[in-house]
Parts: structure tokens; C-alpha cells; sequence
């Protein structure tokens, strides 16, 4: 009788091994398939005439290896494109806000500083009073005068992006309008460190870091000579607004328009050490109205992009100044008020030719300061029988 693994008519007598198969301990496994050297051609490949029945293979480890490779490529590239990347960033972080290889171009600053000229003498008294007297007496000390409107988010900015651009909107006026430093032109630097990178050199040619600078340092700031007049009081009065909207792609743009009212003195004569300035007029240190008042009305455009809030910076665009009692004459970098008593130069600032092919006038425009922008005479109150307000 057969056995379970014979086959029904009995197992083969040709068999070595009298019928035992001598294989039957061996066991074809998924290991032993993959650990075979040699490998057997297809039908197809073997109708060739030099065709052979078997291919021999690699060893196992090299078949290892060798798939693993696209693996170790994939992995090195990502090393090589992540430092490649911090490469990048690190040279960014490095450069200078102020290189010109980092700054992309701006626009020229559009700008217009018109001296206004008062028609008689300028009036003179102490700072208190000559403020009551004047339209200023209603306006606010300072940086409270610059107040923010309703904030609201735009088309492509948040709403706390709208507040930090008129946040820095708001500092820019503060420290290039209200800024003692500046105003006597001990110092450029709060002013500059607000600018877009694209500014810095046009700033500095018109500015400079230097009080004497002769540039019309107007537009950007408001700067007087400090050889000539002094503030009589740091309570600047101020009023004005502000104002945004989007100008284009990515764009925010904010108008300020605000009135700036000084009381300034004459400046104290020149020590040893503080040689006269060649822009100064004599002053006679004893005079007996001491303070007067300088008008400012400043007009300013400034623009934002995304990265300008983000780094808490602006690009001044556009700049109107109109400022008095000065004289049309003047037309040096710094403002060089008329103080108490004194009278505009004669004669009209030199003509424009509008054929001439410079778009620019060689002289300033100049204007002419309304008497009603000025401190009321004690003697015209007087004689319509309205008291004078109390100082202080």
C-alpha cells in the first residue's frame, strides 16, 4: 500500500535510493529564493543563438546595497539644499539694513518747503501769552496733538498691521517735528532709524548728521539754526490728523496733515567754545520781547509695505512744507525763523522761468504769512474792549 506522499500506483523504481527521495528534506523558501546566485532566462531569452539557460546574480549584501542607493541620493540632497538654505539666511541676517546690495531702489522725495513772509514786524512777548493770543491757544502740547483714527483692516492688511503703520506714522512726526535734539540740530539719528533702507542715502545727502549742513533738510524734517534761535518753551502746540488707505498691491499709504506752533527765543551769544555761525544775524541778547511764535504746517505722505510694519520702518514719499515768519531770501538747509521785532528783507524771491529745462526753481516759492496767523496785538484787544486771557 502507498504511503500519504506517494503517488496511487506506488512510488518510481528507477529512483536512486530505492524509491526515498533524497530532496524531500529540502525546503524551497522565500530566503532561499532571494539567496540563489543563479537565475534561470526566460524562454524568450533563451531562443537567441548565444543565449545561455542562467544569469548569475550578485551577492545578497551588494543587492542590499545597491537598492538602498536612491535612498542615500534623496538624503543627501536634502542635507545639501537645508545648508544651502541657512547659508542664505545667515548672510540676510548679517547684512547691513543699510547696504545698498540689500536696499532695493526708492522713489526721489517729492518735496516743498515754501518760507512764509509776514508783512510788518514780528510780535513778541512771553511764550504763554503769545500763545492765548494766537489761534494755537486751542490746541493740544505735543505728541497729544497727533491723535489716531478709527483703525480698521483692509483688503491685505490686519487690522493690528493698520495700528503699527500708524503707530510709526505718529513716532516719525513726533521725532522729526517735537524732538528737542532735532529741532536744534543736536542729532538726525531718531529720525533716520525710522526710514526704509532705500531712503538712507538720499536722507543723508540732504541731511547730514551735521548741524551746519546746508541742505533742504526741510522735507524730512523740521530743523532750526541753533547759532540763531532757541526753543523759549518745549510745549510745542499741535493739530492735525491722520489718515490711510490702500494705494495699490500690498500698499498702505498714510496722509498727515498737522500744524506745528513754536515759541522760540533768541539764541545765547556764542562762548569760547561755540565759535558764531557764518548763517547767524546779530541778536541783541537784551531784548525786551524775548519770545515770538514760528508756524510749521507739515504735509506728509508716508508709504508701508508688509516688511516696513513688520521692521517698524516707513518710506517718506512726499513732503509740503509751508512755514513763518522767515524771509523769502533764506534759503539755506536749516529754518531760520524772523524773531520779536524783526521785519522780512526786502525785495521778491529770484523768478522761475517756466521754459527753462530744470523742472525745479532755483529759488524756494514763497508765500506770504496772513496776519491773522499771528498773535493778536495787546493793542487790538484793547481797543475792541476784549480782555486779554490770563497766561499760563
Amino acid at each position: 500500500m502507498a504511503g500519504r506522499g506517494d503517488p496511487p500506483e506506488g512510488t518510481s523504481e528507477g529512483l536512486p535510493g530505492g524509491g526515498e527521495d533524497e530532496y524531500g528534506a529540502v525546503v524551497f523558501d522565500e530566503s532561499f529564493v532571494r539567496a540563489a546566485r543563479l537565475q534561470e532566462y526566460s524562454a524568450r531569452e533563451r531562443t537567441g543563438p548565444d543565449a545561455r539557460a542562467v544569469r548569475t546574480l550578485p551577492s545578497p549584501v551588494l543587492r542590499a546595497r545597491t537598492g538602498n542607493t536612491g535612498a542615500w541620493v534623496v538624503m543627501g540632497l536634502a542635507l545639501l539644499l537645508a545648508f544651502s538654505l541657512a547659508t542664505a539666511i545667515h548672510i540676510g541676517l548679517r547684512r547691513s539694513p543699510g547696504d545698498p546690495a540689500a536696499a532695493p531702489r526708492a522713489e526721489p522725495l517729492r518735496m516743498t518747503v515754501i518760507p512764509l513772509a509776514p508783512s510788518g514786524a514780528v510780535p513778541g512777548g512771553e511764550p504763554a501769552d503769545l500763545y492765548h493770543r494766537s489761534p494755537a491757544a486751542r490746541h493740544r502740547i505735543a505728541a497729544a496733538g497727533i491723535t489716531l483714527p478709527a483703525i480698521r483692516r483692509t483688503s491685505a492688511f490686519t487690522e493690528n498691521e493698520v495700528r503699527t503703520a500708524l503707530s510709526v506714522a505718529k513716532e516719525y512726526l513726533v521725532m522729526s517735528s517735537l524732538n528737542p535734539e532735532v529741532l536744534t540740530g543736536g542729532t538726525v539719528r531718531p529720525v533716520r532709524v525710522l526710514l526704509d533702507p532705500a531712503q538712507l542715502d538720499a536722507f543723508d545727502r540732504d541731511v547730514g548728521f551735521r548741524a551746519g549742513a546746508r541742505k533742504p533738510s526741510g522735507g524730512w524734517l523740521i530743523r532750526f539754526d541753533p547759532a540763531r534761535v532757541a526753543l523759549a518753551d518745549p510745549a510745542v502746540r499741535v493739530r492735525g490728523s491722520l489718515g490711510y488707505a490702500e494705494s495699490g498691491a500690498d500698499t498702505l499709504e498714510i496722509t498727515a496733515g498737522h500744524t506745528f506752533t513754536y515759541a522760540l527765543r533768541p539764541a545765547a551769544p556764542p562762548g569760547p567754545s561755540r565759535p558764531p555761525s557764518a548763517l547767524s544775524a546779530p541778536v541783541d541778547p537784551a531784548r525786551t520781547d524775548p519770545a515770538s511764535l514760528f508756524v510749521a504746517r507739515r504735509e506728509l505722505r508716508l508709504r508701508f509695505d508688509h516688511e516696513d510694519i513688520l521692521r517698524h520702518r516707513t518710506e517718506l514719499v512726499a513732503s509740503h512744507l509751508q512755514a513763518g515768519p522767515q524771509s523769502c531770501s533764506e534759503s539755506t538747509g536749516t529754518l531760520r525763523p524772523l524773531l520779536a521785532g524783526e521785519r522780512a528783507s526786502p525785495g521778491a524771491p529770484a523768478g522761475t522761468d517756466p521754459y527753462a529745462a530744470t523742472t525745479a526753481p532755483a529759488a524756494g516759492l514763497c508765500g506770504a504769512l496772513a496776519p491773522a496767523a499771528q498773535p493778536i496785538p495787546r493793542s487790538a484787544r484793547q481797543s475792541t474792549g476784549q480782555p486779554s486771557p490770563p497766561p499760563g
